[in-house]
């Protein structure tokens, strides 16, 4: 069955009639944002970051915070989206640091659980970068907490994953978590 078609029994399932005015293109528009939006299954995320490796002397942390992403709940296909921030620690490696917004963006554009997502993410880093250690932070609100169920408006979710040095070193989970909390300078 093509999703279209699916669409369509959807909508009569719901009391809808498909060929009404305002339905009769929604079938082919749910099924291309349903494409987009998974899109990250069409997406290697090893190949990504292996694109983009580079030899590098230093250790200092690495931190991109505040990476937008959204994604589909797989419980309920409702939507959840927030921000991501990833850190690591480089040893003898670093990666683009756009390759890691790609990363983000891959394991969201899939149905998921947040808790996942932030574990493949970090997972993925580890496995081909090898850092020292690596961090991920995901802050999101979700819609099937906010229209369904108990509907709490004002509730986030934040999950994370440390490895390495960031789970084992106090000092370095709270040199990241200082880092992702700052506030960016003032415009110039």
């Amino acid at each position: 069955m093509e999703p279209e078609d699916a669409i369509k029994h959807i909508l009569v399932a719901l009391g809808e009639d498909p060929d009404r005015e305002g339905l009769r293109k929604t079938p082919q528009r749910v099924a291309e944002s349903l494409e987009y939006l998974t899109s990250g299954y069409h997406q290697d995320p090893e190949k990504v970051l292996e694109e983009s490796v580079l030899v590098a002397e230093h250790k200092n942390m690495i931190v991109v915070k505040d990476i937008d992403f959204f994604s589909l709940c797989e419980h309920h296909l409702l939507p959840f989206f927030g921000r991501c921030h990833v850190g690591y620690i480089p040893d003898q490696k670093i990666v683009g640091l756009s390759k890691l917004a790609q990363l983000v963006d891959i394991y969201a554009r899939r149905l998921q659980v947040q808790e996942r997502m932030t574990w493949q993410i970090a997972e993925t880093i580890r496995r081909m970068v090898k850092p020292v250690g690596v961090g991920v932070i995901a802050e999101a609100e979700h819609l099937c907490m906010k229209m369904r169920g108990v509907q709490k408006q004002n509730s986030v979710v934040v999950t994370s994953t440390m490895l390495g040095e960031f789970h084992d070193s106090a000092a370095t989970r709270e040199e990241f978590l200082a880092l992702v909390h700052q506030s960016r300078p003032a415009a110039c």
